[in-house]
């Protein structure tokens, strides 16, 4: 059985705290947007709707720092798998990074064509993405909605992958994003 990867083998600790900081924020935004959107107009749907409309902001914000580190700390050399296995993780890590700006970029841009701004923490107020268009936002909610579930997808593909690797092939790839683990 391999040995857990060397630290030289591991990703930074930035790459692995945005990594992890990340993964809760997106799964929690999706599932606070999955219960919120057939609920009944209230006090509790318009607070879930500010929470999901920051933690998007935060998501797109912490994207753009996880994709400039990346940009300049490069990942470690990927674990011995088929030439195939090696094309799908990098074209699911590629569209996973796409999903990242896209799902709250497109969110935001219905927001903005709703005519409901966000104000990130009730603090910061965002500028509109686009003009309040009512026609326009109902062309762009669907999206918003098939962009994340097609992020879910690709989350759910990329925990498949690594327990695979962790349980099936033993080749150590889950101990290089894992903290604590040497």
């Amino acid at each position: 059985m391999p040995t857990p990867a060397h630290p030289s083998h591991r990703y930074t600790l930035t790459a692995i705290v945005l990594h992890w900081l990340l993964a809760v924020l997106i799964v929690g935004t999706f599932l606070v947007g999955w219960q919120m959107a057939d609920m009944p107009f209230s006090p509790q749907r318009l607070k879930l709707y500010n929470w999901h409309k920051w933690a998007g902001s935060v998501i797109l914000a912490l994207s753009a720092l996880r994709l400039l580190w990346r940009l300049f700390h490069r990942p470690p050399a990927d674990v011995p798998m088929t030439p195939v296995q090696r094309t799908a993780a990098h074209a699911t890590h590629h569209l996973l990074y796409l999903l990242f700006f896209a799902v709250p970029l497109v969110g935001w841009a219905y927001s903005s064509a709703a005519g409901f701004p966000i104000v990130v923490f009730g603090l910061v107020p965002l500028p509109d993405f686009v003009p309040v268009d009512k026609a326009l936002a109902a062309a762009i909610k669907p999206w918003h909605g098939w962009l994340a579930y097609s992020l879910a997808v690709l989350v759910v593909l990329h925990v498949a992958a690594a327990l695979k690797h962790h349980f099936i092939d033993r080749d150590g790839l889950l101990h290089r994003m894992v903290p604590g683990r040497a």
